[in-house]
């Protein structure tokens, strides 16, 4: 059985996801992983930083926040995997497929956060509760 909140499709409101400061942290702490396309440790730094700054102001903070590392952290898992399948050339077609894949989660996951939805990104493996 899978533990934690699972998507029922009807959007779930935690306390501070009406505040519009918690949603802009929150949507930030989402975007903030697309620094990891300027420097190799800002896909999980990032997201850490932004999270630990608000983490105890707003549930909604925290909540989206370690989702957000969470899925960091398993894409960097996969991508490690995808890197050495480069070797089989399978790996080649994977990695263009997680590219893709981060950029447009992590998009979806913004734009819920901006409108104070609660957001689970699929595949992904929980490691900070």
């Amino acid at each position: 059985m899978a533990s934690g909140p699972q998507p029922t499709g009807e959007p779930e409101e935690l306390p501070g996801s009406g505040d519009q400061d918690a949603r802009t942290w929150a949507t930030l702490t989402h975007l903030s992983t697309l620094a990891g396309y300027v420097t190799a440790v800002g896909f999980i730094v990032g997201p850490l930083v932004m999270w630990l700054l608000r983490k105890d102001q707003w549930e909604f903070v925290d909540d989206q926040g370690k989702e957000s590392l969470n899925f960091n952290i398993s894409f960097f898992i996969y991508a490690v995997v995808s890197a050495i399948l480069v070797f089989i050339l399978i790996g080649i077609v994977l990695l263009v497929a997680l590219v893709m894949l981060h950029l447009a989660l992590t998009i979806v996951a913004a734009v819920n956060a901006s409108n104070g939805v609660r957001y689970r990104y699929p595949m992904i493996i929980r490691f900070v509760q």
